[in-house]
């Protein structure tokens, strides 16, 4: 039941981790005078505010199915809702894209980072990770998961711990990285983060459509049985 569990909150939780945001954001950190404070700082911060997040979803689903009985109409309903909102999404994402061949900017606040603080930076990471409404959604699409399989306390804490360290392995691999080795690390996290500004509107469009279409497959399925 538990690598079961785990199994249906991955995709969820790789959304997370693979979102343009937080890869971007610890590049552009990791850039700063101040990378080998606001690095960590900015780790902390995303996977506290992960862990928060997750914590308070878990609690809130804990009892919307029992795994003895079929998930309940509630469960469902949120899956619907949360499949639509990424669809919904996507058709935004599509219809806000840059002109063909229009330069994209950096957006100011990464801008900003040059002479940020740690407590800012760490405030950074954890705001992002834990109030955004796109994570929000994610976390519920994938804890919920955990409550469906019925699993006890141990369990279900081991299956949220893989949603946080999944969901914040890109900004824990970039900031080791940097850390075990800066010169070798400053070439690749540059080039991956020019990618990530420059195809941001095509990897949010195929995770929004991808995710919006499963979630809301499997609200359908819940609803049906």
């Amino acid at each position: 039941m538990l690598w079961t569990a785990i199994g249906d909150l991955l995709p969820a939780a790789a959304a997370v981790a693979l979102s343009p945001f937080p890869v971007v954001a610890v590049v552009v950190v990791l850039g700063t005078p101040r990378a080998r404070t606001n690095g960590p700082a900015f780790a902390i911060g995303w996977t506290a505010g992960l862990t928060v997040l997750t914590a308070i979803v878990a609690a809130v689903t804990s009892g919307a199915s029992d795994a003895d009985s079929t998930p309940s109409t509630a469960l469902g309903v949120v899956r619907v809702v949360v499949g639509l909102v990424f669809l919904g999404l996507a058709v935004k994402t599509w219809r806000g894209r840059p002109p063909a061949g229009e330069a994209v900017e950096m957006p100011g606040w990464m801008a900003s980072l040059d002479d940020a603080t740690p407590g800012r930076t760490l405030l950074l990471g954890a705001a992002h990770s834990g109030l955004t409404p796109k994570n929000i959604a994610l976390a519920i699409s994938g804890v919920s998961a955990i409550s469906q399989a019925g699993l006890d306390g141990t369990e279900a804490t081991l299956a949220a711990a893989a949603f946080v360290l999944v969901g914040s392995s890109t900004v824990l691999v970039a900031v080791g990285a940097d850390l075990l080795a800066a010169e070798r690390a400053a070439g690749p996290l540059a080039a991956v983060k020019r990618f990530m500004i420059d195809h941001n509107t095509a990897i949010m469009l195929v995770v929004l459509v991808l995710l919006g279409a499963n979630i809301l497959g499997e609200g359908i399925a819940t609803l049906a049985d």
